[in-house]
């Protein structure tokens, strides 16, 4: 039986080189996202699903993952992928808009997608697959002006280890990657200088991006019995470990 993966946030960053890395492996490879154009980019062949939607809308959630439903008849794996940030800014000066933006997408567009991937998971036969959330190593520790988002990636946390709790009477495991400067278009300026917990504004090493891949993929690849439920991932050199 082929294996079926969901990548939200695909069109572009971490969704897409995961998702050629799940290709590459023999997977089937389901690619969400707001903009069907980029997915197309993304797809490079046979095997793949177009899935267009905005994780923040519950409705285009669940026809997204019907549709995924009625066409593979199964859903073995979802990478809760798909996020937004703010500019760095004091959180007086962060327009309401922006807030609300970012929990749409980053809490409750993960929690819509892993909703739906419970349900499925949960009802089909064989029961079970797995949930694969991207965290942060804004889950663990702020950078300057970032409470939106250093906010949301603390929900995930609370969200993965309460599907990792509840999935275990379905066959359901749970399991987040926290990731530190992948180098992608979202964090092109870490090599021009990112503000510091000190006030400075530093360059920041940067890792390829498919070196994520290969970790969500092997994460995704253990039978159900086994679970990563917390996976660090970071260039090695950035400043988060030690006084900073």
């Amino acid at each position: 039986m082929d294996r079926t993966v969901l990548i939200t946030g695909a069109g572009a960053g971490i969704g897409r080189a995961t998702a050629r890395a799940f290709r590459a492996a023999g997977w089937r490879v389901a690619l969400m996202g707001r903009r069907e154009a980029p997915l197309r980019e993304t797809a490079e062949g046979a095997g793949v699903l177009i899935l267009p939607a905005d994780v923040s809308q519950p409705a285009e959630v669940d026809s997204a993952f019907a549709r995924l439903a009625a066409e593979w008849g199964r859903l073995d794996v979802l990478f809760n992928n798909a996020g937004i940030a703010t500019k760095p800014a004091p959180l007086d000066e962060i327009p309401v808009e922006d807030w609300l933006a970012v929990m749409h997408t980053n809490i409750s567009g993960m929690v819509l997608c892993a909703r739906a991937a419970f349900h499925l998971m949960r009802h089909q036969d064989p029961q079970g697959g797995r949930i694969l959330n991207n965290g942060s190593i804004s889950a663990h520790a702020p950078r300057p002006g970032s409470v939106p988002y250093t906010v949301s990636k603390h929900a995930v946390t609370g969200l993965t280890k309460t599907l990792g709790l509840d999935g275990r009477a379905f066959n359901i495991a749970c399991g987040q990657i926290d990731i530190g400067n992948a180098l992608t278009e979202m964090t092109q300026g870490f090599t021009k200088g990112v503000p510091q917990a000190d006030g400075s504004t530093r360059v920041e090493p940067t890792m390829d991006v498919a070196e994520v891949a290969a970790a969500v993929l092997h994460m995704a690849s253990l039978p159900l019995t086994t679970n990563i439920p917390f996976l660090t991932i970071m260039a090695r050199d950035m400043p988060f470990l030690g006084r900073g």
